[in-house]
């Protein structure tokens, strides 16, 4: 049974525990048998399906009368990081799916014009589209500002030229929220953000790439892609502040996914430590596994109250979390791997084999430290922050 005593912190309502527990229920009955072989098909089953239960309405603004689709007024960092972090305990390709429709919409959610909105969010929504993020380049990941792919502006349209890769979602989804070079001034301040549907001629799949943890993942190709100047998200110029927005509201997130990992990998650890049976006793007798036990559970706890901080801060108090975010991120994320880590080793060999829940924990984790900014470029972000106050 897992731990919920964290549901009483103080930095959730009420409601915030009522969705928790439903979502649970939700998560023991239909995501067991998700089939892994084909994992384009499985996203694509588990994006419909939570879209149909409801879930994916907590990824985007209900807007006016509710035209965006959405479940409340603004994205609630708080029930974002519940959502993630409950679906990542029972099943990482679920928190992945979930999580893409957040963020590959996100841009549209925050300065996309009436029309692109009421056109994308409902159906992002209801899961009826699958969205994707298209930010990072072959020589642009961290350093955002590097990027090259370009945007050039002929009558009512731009016309985009370049490459984007480690999109995910890339080879699946309806559409791409784009960052291009549009050159208005030199470096971050020249970048724009655009809305391409899959289908846009000029725009291809290049390269699908395969993961230790596999979920949809692609290099794309843009050669003179046209698609309308109403397509532009923001002001020209806007992109790299769009995009940082955009992260911003759910970096905090993969905290929480972290953090769904790590209770798993908790509580798989201490049922192997009651049943296992050495040297005439318990595992969970042994002084080192209880120095383990102990070790997982603080830092568990510890990333929770940063990650919970974070989304409490955006919520609550209304202000910007990049620091708060980027501490969560990185703390919970290299606890995560660390308490796996431990759990897996209490398995010994048959923590390696390949379909164990442990060994697969073990690889979905991984990722987590890089995307959305690697550790290195979380504390870079959290000391420029203090520098700067």
């Amino acid at each position: 049974m897992p731990d919920t005593s964290w549901m009483n912190w103080p930095f959730f309502e009420s409601w915030h525990a009522d969705m928790a527990r439903e979502l649970d229920a939700w998560c023991a009955s239909e995501l067991p048998g998700i089939d892994h072989h084909d994992t384009d098909a499985a996203c694509r089953q588990l994006v419909a399906a939570l879209g149909q239960a409801g879930w994916l309405r907590y990824c985007v603004p209900a807007g006016p009368g509710g035209a965006w689709g959405g479940k409340l007024p603004d994205v609630d960092s708080r029930a974002v990081c519940i959502l993630r972090e409950t679906l990542a305990r029972h099943e990482g390709l679920a928190d992945f799916a979930l999580a893409m429709q957040g963020l590959g919409s996100g841009a549209i959610s925050l300065m996309g014009s009436a029309e692109l909105r009421e056109r994308y969010l409902p159906r992002v929504a209801r899961g009826q589209a699958i969205a994707a993020f298209a930010l990072s380049e072959p020589d642009a990941g961290s350093d955002v500002a590097a990027l090259q792919c370009s945007a050039r502006l002929e009558g009512d349209s731009y016309v985009l030229d370049g490459s984007k890769t480690w999109i995910s979602n890339g080879g699946i989804a309806d559409f791409y929220c784009v960052f291009a070079r549009t050159g208005e001034a030199p470096g971050a301040r020249g970048i724009s953000a655009f809305v391409v549907d899959a289908d846009t001629p000029g725009l291809r799949i290049a390269e699908r790439i395969d993961l230790m943890a596999p979920h949809p993942l692609a290099t794309l190709s843009f050669e003179d892609c046209r698609i309308p100047a109403a397509h532009r998200l923001g002001e020209a110029g806007q992109g790299f502040k769009l995009a940082m927005m955009t992260l911003d509201i759910f970096r905090a997130s993969v905290a929480a996914a972290a953090l769904g990992f790590a209770r798993r990998a908790l509580d798989e650890g201490l049922q192997r430590a009651r049943s296992r049976r050495m040297f005439g006793q318990a595992l969970a007798d042994l002084q080192l596994t209880q120095a383990a036990l102990g070790d997982m559970a603080c830092a568990i706890d510890g990333a929770a109250l940063l990650t919970y901080r974070a989304a409490w801060t955006r919520d609550v108090r209304r202000e910007r979390s990049t620091r708060e975010a980027a501490m969560a991120k990185m703390a919970a994320t290299e606890s995560a791997q660390q308490v796996i880590d431990r759990a897996l080793q209490m398995f010994g060999g048959a923590g390696v084999v390949s379909g164990q829940p442990v060994e697969k924990l073990y690889r979905e984790i991984r990722a987590l430290r890089i995307y959305e900014g690697a550790t290195e470029v979380q504390k870079l972000i959290i000391a420029r922050e203090l520098l700067k106050n």
